[in-house]
């Protein structure tokens, strides 16, 4: 008999609880999962993830200690010396991140201890980005592919399946970034000055094309209130920003001269800064939005060739990524190739002064690590 009181109280208990739960406004169960989520996040740590394109290898370090803690050999997972690492970005809860390989026709997915976990095929992949509500990367393709496919890749990172290609309208695909706000995805030419906007959502698209010298553009930012985008284009050496008011139709509103062959840009956390390397000259931009105006032109040993741009979460210390295929920065070993190792410079966006340079493999192109929520 006692045993059956206890039973019924228990199960007059849980369906108290299971009530007071129902009844909990759903903005608080949500703020529960984000802060669940915001614990995992901060217990994992940022790390940093860099392309050897020169040797097959990742390198990942960690933004605590500005060390490299692992090297991600390909060639031991399976793929050829010939790989060619591109490109990376990361969950904004670093529980994943992802990499392009151009040698391979792979865009491929690590767990945050570094462990292969999935991969999607598909022909010489280049740029990514993580749309920022949905279940989906979005690939373009490799700027040294020569008569690489019309078409943008869209693949659902659960599970790595290559859900669609959408046709982009132009020749060679390559700067690529999602929006904030809403579903709209943009894509330029490396061939003319044309910007391709897709909304993923209703499939609504829309071509701008800007007058001139060709461009070339390299990349994208969109500014955190998805307010802006900043173009860097290589052959013109300057960066472009776009009004994105009207989100299936960029406005361009500025045009500022920088250094030569501008590569990735990143915004600061505040929207106020853009920052990237200028491989031609061996300098980083660090461009005001709000003036707009260049803040600072950096240089400095270990920036040599500079290609990708990484942010701390807080925005405090800048990672770029440089080549150093010609050995401008003189390393302190030699690599396993004849060629020079790259290079991973830290800069204080408060100074602009060099904290550190990180010594990798050689050829470090694409650099990435949490995207922004």
């Amino acid at each position: 008999m006692r045993c059956m009181m206890i039973a019924s109280l228990r199960n007059i208990l849980f369906l108290l609880l299971a009530v007071c739960w129902l009844t909990v406004p759903l903005s608080a169960q949500n703020n529960h999962s984000k802060q669940k989520s915001d614990h995992i996040s901060s217990s994992l740590g940022q790390q940093i993830y860099v392309c050897n394109q020169g040797q097959a290898t990742l390198s990942v370090i960690d933004v605590k200690t500005n060390k490299v803690v692992d090297n991600i050999d390909l060639q031991e997972l399976g793929f050829s010396a010939n790989a060619k690492p591109h490109h990376t970005v990361a969950e904004p809860d670093g529980s994943h991140w992802y990499v392009t390989l151009i040698g391979e026709n792979r865009v491929l997915k690590f767990n945050h201890e570094n462990e292969l976990v999935g991969q999607a095929e598909m022909e010489v992949p280049g740029l990514i980005t993580l749309h920022p509500t949905r279940d989906l990367l979005i690939v373009g393709r490799s700027m040294s592919a020569v008569n690489p496919p019309q078409s943008i890749g869209v693949i659902r990172r659960s599970d790595m399946k290559l859900m669609k290609e959408v046709q982009t309208f132009f020749r060679r695909p390559h700067a690529i970034a999602s929006s904030p706000k809403g579903n709209w995805i943009y894509v330029a030419s490396l061939a003319e000055n044309q910007i391709f906007s897709y909304n993923l959502e209703t499939n609504e698209t829309n071509l701008t094309t800007l007058d001139g010298q060709t461009h070339v553009f390299v990349d994208f930012a969109i500014s955190p209130d998805g307010e802006r985008m900043v173009a860097t284009a290589q052959m013109t050496g300057q960066a472009l920003i776009f009004d994105l008011s009207n989100p299936a139709s960029p406005t361009l509103t500025d045009t500022i001269e920088v250094g030569a062959q501008p590569w990735h840009p990143v915004f600061s956390p505040d929207g106020q800064f853009v920052y990237f390397g200028n491989k031609g000259d061996h300098t980083v931009t660090a461009l005001d939005i709000k003036t707009p105006t260049v803040d600072a032109t950096i240089t400095a040993n270990g920036i040599a060739q500079p290609h990708g741009s990484a942010l701390s979460t807080d925005g405090q210390y800048l990672y770029i990524s440089n080549n150093n295929r010609q050995g401008t920065y003189q390393a302190s070993h030699s690599s396993a190739t004849a060629d020079p190792p790259g290079t991973i410079t830290v800069i204080n966006t408060e100074t602009y002064d060099i904290e550190k340079v990180i010594e990798v493999e050689t050829y470090a192109t694409g650099i990435g690590t949490r995207a922004r929520q």
